[in-house]
């Protein structure tokens, strides 16, 4: 079996879980193309009825932006549209050809589209929410990502399969694995209250009353390795440095502190991009937090500028602002979800309860 058929064979069976009449959509670039192929024809055994690949080409988001009037970006795009609302499975698989063409995009224009997709944001949230929709997200090697990474193509290409597992002898056996040791995490965090995080920089607390811990064992993002929740919105305190850079939109920030009291983020500093964050800061939702994750994933140790597999570093911890997760209990409401990420291995700690649980990048639970 070929790298790529493990790989299709692990999202169609494990993370997706396709089963006989299921709609499956696909969204991706052209440049995944090797990879959808195989995704078709492991989809047809699986028994899918209607397999819709939806296969972006290079710099459409830039001429959309560029181009497009009110009225064209007040349109909701229908297939989309009708994927989110009746389809059964759906995949995102990563393949850029340039990660910095949107980077210039009229802001205000994407703030109008953002806002005139918030229904399919709506839609997805709620139906993944309940796996009503299956959902996963992946990443194809591209050469763009392999930059980004600083990694040559074939580097870049070991990595994010070793991250999946894909060079196991049964990838999903390793998946179930990694979901029986952090169920036994998120079980305990579950029948406490009180989180704190402390290291360089940070000392946040939060409380999850009444939220949920998840295990995020590779069904939702392949690849996964964290436990995540919604804190409750106005519990959050304190202040949190985000020691890895991050991006949103083609914008990059660096050295990003916020403050917080009562779960408003009342000021925020940066190194780099402070007037991004200005903007994300004036939209609504933003100010508040919509997650807060460990991630477990230790065969990805270093930063590709990638948050797909940043977010899973095993020895991190990342919080996200903006929009919160309903399967968490989370009630805050945005068109934004932005994860940004910080070391834990350095002497971080985390306390449940005021019962220190987590040292130095590993749980001691």
């Amino acid at each position: 079996m070929s790298i790529l058929q493990k790989y299709a064979h692990l999202l169609v069976n494990y993370c997706l879980e396709i089963k006989e009449g299921d709609k499956f959509y696909i969204q991706t670039t052209t440049l995944a193309e090797p990879l959808v192929k195989t995704l078709y024809e492991e989809a047809l055994k699986a028994g899918a009825y209607q397999i819709v690949p939806a296969m972006d080409f290079s710099s459409k988001g830039k001429i959309f932006f560029d181009h497009a009037s009110d009225k064209q970006l007040a349109q909701e795009p229908f297939l989309k549209k009708q994927a989110m609302e009746t389809f059964d499975a759906y995949l995102y698989i990563r393949a850029p050809f340039n990660l910095r063409e949107d980077q210039n995009n009229d802001s205000e224009k994407v703030k109008q589209f953002q806002v005139a997709t918030k229904g399919i944001s709506d839609t997805y949230f709620k139906r993944t929410a309940t796996r009503d929709l299956k959902r996963s997200l992946c990443q194809y090697p591209t050469e763009a990502s392999a930059q980004a990474a600083g990694m040559s193509l074939d580097e870049y290409s070991e990595f994010v399969f070793n991250a999946c597992n894909l060079y196991a002898d049964d990838p999903s056996a390793e998946w179930k694995k990694l979901s029986k040791h952090q169920q036994g995490i998120v079980d305990h965090l579950n029948k406490t209250e009180n989180i704190h995080y402390k290291g360089d920089k940070i000392d946040i607390k939060f409380n999850t009353k009444g939220r949920t811990w998840i295990n995020s064992d590779g069904q939702t993002n392949m690849p996964s390795g964290e436990v995540y929740t919604s804190p409750v919105e106005d519990s959050v305190n304190g202040q949190i440095h985000f020691s890895y850079p991050g991006a949103y939109f083609g914008k990059n920030v660096e050295g990003v502190t916020l403050y917080v009291k009562d779960g408003y983020i009342e000021k925020w500093e940066a190194t780099r991009g402070k007037d991004f964050l200005d903007e994300i800061f004036s939209m609504k939702g933003t100010r508040r937090f919509g997650e807060a994750a460990i991630g477990t994933n230790y065969n990805i140790q270093q930063m590709t500028n990638n948050i797909l597999f940043d977010e899973k570093i095993g020895g991190t911890v990342h919080m996200a602002i903006g929009q919160s997760y309903l399967q968490c209990g989370g009630k805050n409401d945005s068109s934004v979800h932005w994860d940004m990420i910080t070391e834990m291995k350095n002497g971080g700690q985390i306390f449940a309860d005021k019962e220190m649980i987590y040292e130095n990048g590993k749980f001691l639970i």
